[in-house]
């Protein structure tokens, strides 16, 4: 096994869901943890609730100059990244491409996309000088089936999975391992966000049948990162047992 305790790990959206869930776990391992998120009045309350050293940032993922001065600054004790867990990320509506939302379509590619190849640009060079890390990506059935009204953020999760096969095709020469963890329905704020608050139609979604809990992801994270150095495992696809793909669920009533 990789021993957790001591390394430092940072997450992105990390206030809340899978994010939150990751830290928690992490934590108990003893990991040293940089948590980033918008809402930092969450990331505060999650710091005082985690048993282990932890350094919260306030950071839209989506600024690449507030990324590059953040880690350009990083405190010496903290700069030496072990995992990346680039967590952050959402969706937009359920529309028709032809009658979507432009500006939601924006802030999907500019979180789900841009900002994580923005946060790894900026880490991964540490890693490779060196010589160890591990950068998991939280990535969605939406990356391997499209649904309908998927269509956008199916497309920025199908981009996730094409860079996290970049990556570790331009690391092969490296002892850098990159992994992808994509669950399918998850009970956690994406749902809200989905649908620009609406609270009645997210708790549909959720409702007939047992979806996975934040938790039950970020257990396999950390299972993840866990393994020996020489095991990278590359992919790793969770579902509810009523769920058999992107668009098959067994809803009781």
């Amino acid at each position: 096994m990789t021993d957790l305790k001591d390394k430092i790990v940072l997450i992105t959206g990390a206030s809340s869901g899978i994010g939150e869930a990751c830290a928690n776990k992490f934590a108990e391992q003893g990991s040293k943890l940089i948590l980033m998120a918008r809402r930092k009045e969450r990331l505060e309350k999650l710091q005082k609730s985690l048993n282990t050293d932890c350094m919260i940032i306030e950071l839209d993922i989506r600024n690449r100059e507030d990324i590059t001065n953040v880690i350009e600054s990083l405190p010496k004790e903290w700069q030496d990244i072990d995992v990346l867990v680039n967590n952050a990320g959402l969706g937009r509506g359920l529309d028709k491409l032809h009658e979507g939302n432009i500006d939601g379509w924006e802030e999907m590619i500019d979180t789900n996309i841009k900002g994580l190849l923005y946060i790894s640009r900026a880490i991964i060079p540490g890693m490779v000088k060196r010589e160890k890390g591990h950068i998991i990506n939280i990535g969605s059935i939406a990356g391997h089936q499209i649904y309908p009204g998927g269509n956008v953020y199916c497309a920025t999760k199908f981009a996730v999975n094409a860079l996290t096969q970049g990556m570790r095709v331009d690391l092969v020469d490296t002892p850098i391992r990159v992994s992808t963890v994509d669950p399918g329905l998850v009970e956690t704020e994406f749902s809200k966000v989905r649908f620009y608050g609406d609270k009645e139609r997210a708790q549909n979604t959720y409702k007939g049948y047992k979806p996975l809990e934040s938790h039950d992801v970020a257990e396999a994270v950390v299972w993840v990162a866990d393994r020996p150095q020489h095991v990278q495992i590359a992919e790793v696809i969770i579902f509810p047992t009523a769920q058999a793909n992107a668009m098959v669920l067994d809803k009781k009533g």
